[in-house]
């Protein structure tokens, strides 16, 4: 992937905060649950503060296979990866925040705390610039002109 579909990624990320966090569970149901995305990088990788003990934890340690969606007024991202969890205290208080409080709220020293790290190996989106008006736009001009609806910018990124 180019750095410039890498910036594209981040910037269609950027302005939402929460996501959707995909693992795979012991009998291979989907199970998605909402996350707040402490960090996004231009390599590709998203962070995640959970506890030790919750199930997502213990769904990555047995299948690492997750997938993230990311929606904000005029975009919707589907991110598809490999989780890991990570014991790192250090970055752990580099991204903590009174967000995560509400969670832990014994800090990030707490023993029952911990990352997840995303790594990013493909995405698709769909973007739709000027948001709820242009959408409109566009359905009217579908139905008057019966051609189909174009819902704005759309592409499939593998080898991220």
């Amino acid at each position: 992937m180019s750095t410039s579909e890498i910036e594209r990624l981040v910037d269609l990320t950027q302005d939402s905060r929460f996501c959707m966090l995909t693992t795979v569970d012991s009998g291979g149901t989907l199970v998605s649950r909402p996350m707040a995305r402490q960090e996004v990088d231009v390599a590709a990788e998203l962070w995640f503060i959970a506890t030790r003990d919750s199930r997502k934890v213990g769904h990555i340690q047995a299948d690492p296979t997750v997938s993230v969606t990311v929606s904000t007024d005029t975009s919707w991202v589907s991110l598809a990866g490999r989780a890991e969890v990570v014991d790192d205290l250090e970055k752990l208080r580099e991204l903590w925040s009174t967000f995560a409080e509400a969670w832990i709220p014994d800090g990030p020293e707490d023993p029952n705390a911990i990352l997840i790290r995303v790594d990013v190996e493909s995405a698709e989106y769909w973007d739709n610039p000027g948001g709820r008006v242009a959408t409109a736009i566009s359905l009217v001009k579908s139905k008057i002109t019966g051609e189909p609806y174009d819902g704005g910018d759309h592409a499939k990124i593998a080898d991220v």
